[in-house]
């Protein structure tokens, strides 16, 4: 299944966002927060099939900054094989 990368990328930029959100809330009631993260992260694995881009993304889940990091490369890889086909 081909990749919507554009698509994933601004998923990407909110998930961003909200992240920094987080870290800015210290220690107030980040628990709306944390779960609207959890939520976004499911959500971009069902809809963009990121485990078939990425084998241990599933695993890696659970820590943010990881994620994210995994969701660059996964565009970063699939922008350049769009660019060479």
């Amino acid at each position: 299944m081909k990749l919507d990368v554009q698509k994933l990328k601004e998923t990407l930029k909110y998930l961003e966002s909200k992240q920094r959100e987080l870290k800015k809330q210290n220690q107030n009631d980040t628990r709306s927060l944390e779960s609207m993260i959890k939520y976004l992260k499911k959500d971009m694995m069902e809809q963009h099939d990121l485990s078939d881009h990425h084998q241990l993304i599933k695993q890696e889940i659970k820590d943010t900054e990881t994620f994210i990091e995994n969701v660059k490369n996964i565009i970063k890889i699939n922008s350049l094989n769009h660019f060479l086909l």
